[in-house]
């Protein structure tokens, strides 16, 4: 669908955790627009601010509170005069609720996206392998949201103890060939365990592998959040359209 230039909304980008997986966000949404030519593409505002404090680091009682940090970033985006707020990075939807209340503008969840493209992509999918950080797995980021739509799999302690975090450190480190292989051997084990699909549920993971490395679907969460927000820019846009 592509709506008149005059009516589109700005879409607010609350990134930098981390500032790669931000840039590949940002490739995506553009990917995931219907646009004919570049006045069709909504204006977006990336606030990319990777000093934000380290996410696991407070939920495990060893770092800063990194919820005012993100609070001010959307007090950016806000003057910003953006319509919507999305987040490229799955932990921080632990803090969803708390942002939520802290401002007016709608945000975008990532389980939602993911739970959309998971329908559409594997809709008869039961069993669906998680590959994703520690603490977005201890806390069950995608559970919590959606619930026994689905049977959720995750890795063992020891698969995210040597394989998926220091992969995850490796992509953030720039180090991509070491971070795709660990990520590789993470996906492995869990192919063991019988699934139907599997969500890269965390925005590292898709800057190293794609749908040719996973021989079965596989549910990109950074693009599946692309999707979502732009539909529901869209949606913003069409109200916009008819006053």
């Amino acid at each position: 669908m592509t709506i008149s230039s005059t009516t589109l909304p700005r879409i607010g980008v609350l990134g930098g955790m981390g500032p790669l997986a931000s840039a590949e966000f940002m490739v995506k949404l553009v990917q995931a627009t219907p646009a004919q030519r570049d006045q069709d593409h909504f204006p977006t505002t990336l606030d990319s601010s990777p000093q934000i404090p380290d996410r696991p680091s407070f939920i495990d009682g060893n770092g800063p509170d990194p919820l005012p940090a993100m609070i001010e970033v959307i007090r950016r985006l806000e003057a910003a005069e953006c319509a919507l707020i999305t987040m490229p990075c799955n932990t921080v939807h632990h803090w969803y609720d708390q942002l939520c209340a802290q401002t007016h503008l709608p945000i975008v969840h990532i389980a939602d996206a993911v739970a959309a493209r998971l329908r559409e992509l594997a809709p008869h999918a039961q069993r669906v392998g998680i590959l994703g950080a520690r603490i977005t797995c201890r806390l069950g980021i995608f559970s919590e949201r959606l619930g026994p739509a689905w049977h959720w799999v995750y890795p063992t302690d020891d698969a995210l103890r040597d394989m998926v975090m220091p992969a995850v450190a490796a992509v953030k480190a720039g180090e991509l060939e070491k971070g795709r292989a660990l990520f590789l051997a993470a996906t492995q084990e869990l192919l063991e365990q019988n699934l139907d699909a599997i969500v890269l549920a965390c925005t590292e993971i898709p800057v190293v592998l794609s749908q040719s490395d996973i021989p079965l679907p596989i549910i990109d969460s950074t693009d599946a959040l692309a999707r979502l927000t732009v539909s529901v820019a869209q949606n913003l846009a069409q109200k916009n359209a008819n006053g």
